[in-house]
């Protein structure tokens, strides 16, 4: 038996059942044969009436939205497939983004205190051979995710929403004037908030393979070193199965939580996340300097996310809105779930409302909603980067020597540039000043990323850059459009707001400190 069926044997339920599960999804989709749901159909036939405005599939984050629109009037019914409730473990996110709960009435103040479960500071990155960089205020706050579902469930229902638990999504049918979802719901607008393997993504994609892929495993363990700091990305081995691990730790309200993690392409010659367990067990005594035999292991984690260039997904069809993960609007350096959901919960409870009122619900308005993001798409070169063919040879520290070299560059220049690219957020300015520093520094190791990523990647990447530029100049003049906008009729308002968002997110926009 190996060490990794040993420990998760030993935990309450079928973990080790899940995890094998789990792959075998993983095998699946990284197969050239994917089975293409077919669960979207059409009918021309215009329904009699419909009986909410908005249907949510997916109720895990799909209350966040479902709540937000809820509150502000909108008829919502939301279709989960088991139980609405969170899991154990904690999210981690920043303070500064959890206010959009307060700014969107969803919490109170006392229950957004309630619902924080652990804070930690400061958060490390770290790569062998470089020094260590230090970074306050950056994920360090964990949600309990049971108190807040809880919470939010309770004032979804208060303001109106409707909860259907144990009510697994199965098709839908779109209707010139509405659409039927399990041939028994009826809405104006349906939202796919069914994760990254919604069946209805999986169709609107065709079955393509992802992009890319990042692996993680991990766990929560009692009897570590006393350690009230956290580590956001760090590094302390050369690569080992042509990947290059990553490490991530923070204190949880039941021991300490660590995560190995690693980028790839879909190869199907890749390792197991199974495989990857036993590498995570095998290292962790190094990584946190204690035996495996101290730590009383609480829960095993593991998942795996994958990432589309054709990202955010536009459907092609009408009053079907993807959200969240199913969407694919983080980019393939992060995990997705609660963190870019809370980051896009504004902009998307304005337009979904916007486009409710004003009609706006074809595939062509509602593609607006989940717009290209410029300052997304210069992160496939960072991913490409972080990651190594599975035939191809470069030096096993050459991952680790790039980016220490490329964070020691960041510190140097500052928290307003280091903080919000350890937050999934890239702006024009601050890689700007990354780039030509660590260009005029480290010649020699920016040389070597050429042939690793491949030409094609980097001229990909210069479009997307430049763009970027463009976006952060559209953005800047957005004041100045701000009143004449508002001049306009309220059609026409919903596609220049829907611009402006594109402007705003896809430059980076959205963060503020």
């Amino acid at each position: 038996m190996s060490l990794t069926e040993e420990i998760l044997s030993q935990l309450p339920g079928d973990v080790l059942g899940g995890l094998r599960r789990t792959d075998r999804i993983l095998t699946s989709l990284r197969a050239d044969n994917a089975t293409i749901p077919n669960v979207v159909k059409e009918n021309q036939q215009p329904l009699d009436s419909v009986d909410w405005d908005v249907i949510i599939c997916g109720g895990t984050l799909g209350i966040l939205i479902g709540c937000t629109l809820a509150v502000r009037g909108v008829r919502v019914a939301l279709l989960e497939r088991g139980f609405l409730r969170g899991r154990e473990q904690e999210w981690n996110i920043s303070r500064k983004e959890l206010e959009v709960f307060r700014e969107l009435d969803l919490l109170t103040e006392v229950e957004l205190e309630r619902a924080i479960a652990t804070q930690y500071n400061p958060a490390r990155v770290s790569f062998q051979g470089g020094t260590e960089v230090w970074v306050e205020d950056v994920l360090n706050i964990g949600v309990d995710p049971v108190y807040l579902l809880e919470t939010l469930k309770t004032r979804f229902l208060a303001a109106g929403g409707q909860l259907f638990e144990n009510t697994p999504f199965t098709e839908a049918v779109v209707h010139p004037n509405g659409i039927t979802v399990n041939n028994k719901f009826t809405a104006r607008l349906l939202l796919d908030a069914m994760g990254n393997l919604s069946p209805i993504c999986q169709q609107a994609r065709q079955g393509k393979k992802p992009d890319a892929l990042c692996l993680v495993v991990g766990s929560c363990a009692e009897g570590f070193p006393e350690n009230d700091a956290g580590d956001l990305l760090l590094s302390f081995t050369a690569l080992q199965n042509q990947c290059q691990y990553f490490w991530e730790a923070f204190p949880a309200k039941d021991g300490r939580t660590t995560y190995l993690f690693t980028y790839m392409d879909a190869n199907p010659q890749r390792l197991s996340l199974e495989t990857l367990f036993d590498e995570y067990l095998r290292l962790l005594p190094e990584y946190q300097g204690v035996e495996i035999s101290q730590l009383n292991f609480k829960r095993a984690l593991f998942g795996f996310f994958p990432s589309y260039r054709q990202s955010p997904l536009k459907t092609p069809w009408h009053r079907i809105l993807p959200v969240g993960d199913s969407s694919g609007n983080q980019s393939p350096l992060s995990f997705g779930g609660f963190g870019a959901m809370v980051r896009h919960l504004q902009r998307l409870t304005y337009g979904i409302d916007e486009a409710l009122k004003t009609d706006q619900l074809s595939a062509l308005s509602l593609a607006l909603l989940q717009p290209y993001q410029p300052s997304l798409s210069v992160t496939w070169l960072f991913q490409k980067a972080m990651s190594v063919g599975i035939n191809q040879k470069i030096a096993p520290n050459q991952i680790n020597q790039l980016l220490a070299a490329v964070f020691q560059e960041m510190q140097q220049l500052g928290t307003p540039v280091l903080k919000p690219f350890l937050q999934d957020i890239v702006q024009y300015e601050a890689l700007t000043q990354t780039l030509l520093k660590t260009g005029l520094s480290h010649p020699v190791l920016v040389a070597k990323i050429i042939p690793q990523v491949g030409l094609y990647s980097l001229l990909d990447w210069i479009l997307h850059y430049i763009n970027l530029g463009v976006y952060t100049g559209l953005f800047s003049i957005n004041p100045i459009l701000e009143s004449l906008v508002n001049m306009l009729p309220e059609k026409q308002q919903y596609y220049w707001h829907r611009l402006v968002d594109a402007w705003k997110f896809g430059s980076g926009g959205d963060y503020s400190e």
